[in-house]
């Protein structure tokens, strides 16, 4: 009996689900508009559209991606933050206001800092003092703990985050006051820091643990939500979500840490490109995610996905960067993104000055844009590649879903054309290529600000509109060569797919390796490894599937911020020698220089604990020779490419019928039922034995 394993990713604009059958690797593909006000009820319509054929019973588990985490934090209607208190050590009371000294505009006088997430008069002190080994000077005073449990009550304070001083060296006092919150007011929730983020670094541990506090009411009732509507339509399955680290977890252990899922929704699509990647034998990769509503660029170097220890949330965008300063710092693995306001349901307007702008405010899926005829007056970059012919308004969704080229024309020519005195073509023309430039933009963040040069990765697109933008970006990089995937707008959910279970370890060192014994720490990792295999035992992976990954975080003694080197099994004295040596050939690569002369000090032992899960397999075709089939192509039509002549006829494909080794001479356009891909003069495309279109710049292309 054919069991499937269902994977669910929500979007901005459309959310997706895949559904694989686990004894044939047959995929089942369904996308439907998102609900945003409600996202959980627009994952149950794409359920009951894959019930329609597969019995509950043969879901085997759902994996999901969400963004809910971090759209409370933007302030998100209806997802409101909650009432949160915080328990500091006395004098500690105001460490989130005062933070560091970083401002995010910095000849800005009248700056605004973004709001404090919990307010002065929910800040509590408690009597205690630990020193900076962890030694007790002052022991917790209960009755302060007592005391606050009460005032909570009377507040309807839904949870509390507890972050003592010193308390990554010891959670001795951070434990009795949890355990006693729990005991003497069961209903709140309570985050300790030495159980969310174990580090040094007082402003950040502190932040990371009030976003967790924060955001458990909030994130508890939508995947409880979502997991009770998924039982009432017959699917007892267990529910796993994607983490920002691109590993899944159980809902129980997402609903505990929160702070987990921040970058949630991104992390598949990146995740899903170095599966790919590894697969077809190519180990950088560029990733180029543009959806409905943001586009989205990361990194796989050596195989890897790149990963950032530390980042903020809900912060300001400028260029793809988040503005340091300006959000709200969490320590937590997450994968290494950039991202800018470009997707298809991005916004078009003209300023006071009459220039041509595009976002950062989108149409997303209500009103959605004009095209959609769902009250959208706005024009919108899906209008401009209607007006230019790039998309076919009767094949959205394979025939689903029809886009009306009136109404697109009507938006263009009324907020754009009259405003600033641009014929249609020039203004649809115009859209395009500044969204291109604001793309093009990420990809160089997350290579040639890396140190990567983007003319040796291959640049993988997906999305449902990454197709059609691929080509502009890659000449825009020097990048000869670009991958479509199989199913590009579904692809995130296909990540999840590939993801395994994960959680992360962190115990804090501050010695020097000098004054370290190597005994030690070996000792410290047996106990972040236990502490992982019984974290993974919990969430159903056998022993014989786990793997465990050993990292050190060290720096020179005296410096501000570490580098992370990975460290053997075991940790010996050589071993630990050979650490230091990739430690000072990583600093020297990153900052220039090393200086081998110098203490080094190791600052946390970390622990990523991997619980394999089977992947699927790409399905091979055999070959049918170079020439499409006679059914494959469906058409011919104008299509504007940013060419001299502007509009060209161009042939058009119909993916699902294309076959493996057919190849095919740009320009052209290949439709298919989740994205359109848009093929422009000088590349030539073939169907590889994956079903995958390798894309290739000619010589002068």
């Amino acid at each position: 009996m054919a069991v499937y394993r269902v994977s669910i990713d929500v979007g901005g604009t459309f959310t997706d689900l895949i559904g694989l059958d686990e004894e044939n690797e047959e995929l089942i593909n369904i996308k439907v508009p998102s609900t945003p006000k409600k996202p959980a009820d627009g994952a149950i319509k794409a359920f009951q559209l894959f019930l329609e054929s597969v019995k509950p019973e043969k879901v085997s588990v759902v994996t999901h991606a969400t963004t809910i985490a971090v759209n409370a934090l933007l302030g998100q209607l209806g997802l409101e933050i909650p009432r949160v208190a915080s328990v500091s050590t006395k004098g500690f009371r105001d460490i989130l206001e005062i933070g560091r000294q970083r401002r995010h505009e910095l000849y800005n006088l009248s700056i605004q800092k973004p709001r404090t997430l919990i307010p002065r008069q929910l800040r509590y002190e408690v009597n205690e003092r630990l020193s900076a080994r962890g030694e007790v000077l002052e022991s917790l005073n209960k009755k302060d703990v007592h005391a606050l449990a009460e005032e909570l009550k009377q507040r309807a304070v839904k949870a509390v985050a507890v972050a003592l001083l010193f308390s990554y060296m010891n959670p001795k006092h951070e434990r009795e006051v949890e355990k006693t919150l729990n005991e003497a007011f069961p209903e709140i929730s309570v985050s300790s820091s030495s159980n969310v983020a174990p580090e040094h670094r007082e402003y950040e541990r502190t932040s990371t643990t009030v976003v967790n506090a924060c955001l458990i009411p909030i994130v508890s009732v939508y995947l409880n939500n979502l997991a009770s509507k998924v039982r009432k339509i017959g699917v007892n399955a267990p529910l796993c979500v994607m983490r920002s680290d691109a590993g899944l977890a159980t809902r129980e252990a997402v609903v505990e840490k929160p702070v987990s899922i921040v970058e949630s929704g991104p992390a598949a699509g990146v995740l899903a490109s170095s599966f790919y990647g590894e697969r077809l034998g190519i180990k950088n990769v560029l990733s180029f995610d543009m959806g409905g509503t943001t586009a989205k660029a990361g990194t796989v170097q050596g195989g890897k996905p790149e990963l950032a220890m530390e980042y903020e949330v809900a912060g300001k965008i400028h260029s793809g960067r988040i503005i340091k300063g300006s959000g709200y710092p969490v320590r937590f693995p997450s994968i290494d993104l950039a991202e800018c306001s470009a997707g298809g349901g991005t916004i078009a307007w003209s300023d006071t000055g009459g220039v041509l702008r595009v976002g950062p405010i989108s149409a997303g899926a209500d009103p959605g844009p004009a095209c959609y005829a769902k009250g959208g007056e706005e024009p919108t970059v899906t209008d401009a590649n209607l007006l230019l012919g790039r998309l076919n308004p009767n094949h959205m969704l394979g025939g689903r879903m029809r886009l009306f080229g009136d109404l697109a024309r009507k938006a263009i020519e009324k907020e754009i054309c009259e405003k600033i005195g641009l014929e249609l073509v020039e203004a649809a023309a115009g859209i395009i290529k500044i969204v291109n430039s604001q793309m093009a933009k990420i990809l160089r963040i997350v290579s040639v600000e890396r140190g990567y040069d983007p003319r040796r990765f291959t640049l993988t697109s997906f999305g449902g509109a990454g197709p059609m933008h691929t080509c502009a970006l890659a000449e825009e990089l020097h990048i000869s060569k670009i991958v479509v995937p199989p199913s590009p707008g579904l692809f995130s959910a296909y990540g999840l797919l590939t993801a395994n279970f994960t959680c992360n370890f962190v115990q804090a060192i501050m010695a020097t390796t000098e004054k370290i014994e190597c005994h030690d720490l070996e000792e410290t990792f047996g106990m972040l490894q236990r502490r992982g295999e019984e974290t993974l035992a919990a969430q159903g992976v056998k022993p014989e599937n786990m793997q465990f990954l050993r990292q050190l975080d060290m720096r020179y003694f005296g410096q501000g911020y570490e580098l992370t080197i990975p460290a053997s099994v075991p940790l010996t004295d050589r071993s630990l020698q050979q650490a230091l040596k990739g430690y000072h050939r990583k600093h020297e690569a990153i900052h220039g220089y090393a200086r081998e002369e110098a203490p080094v000090e190791i600052v946390n032992a970390r622990l990523t604990a991997v619980g394999l899960v089977k992947k699927p397999k790409m399905k091979e075709q055999r070959s049918c020779g170079k020439k499409p089939p006679k059914e494959a192509l469906l058409t011919k039509r104008s299509v504007f490419f940013e060419r001299p002549g502007g509009f060209e006829e161009t042939p058009v494909y119909l993916r699902e019928r294309l076959k493996c080794g057919n190849f095919l001479s740009g320009p052209m356009v290949v439709e298919q039922y989740d994205a359109t891909t848009v093929i422009y003069p000088g590349w030539e495309a073939e169907v590889d034995r994956f079903g995958n279109i390798i894309l290739r710049a000619t010589e002068g292309g």
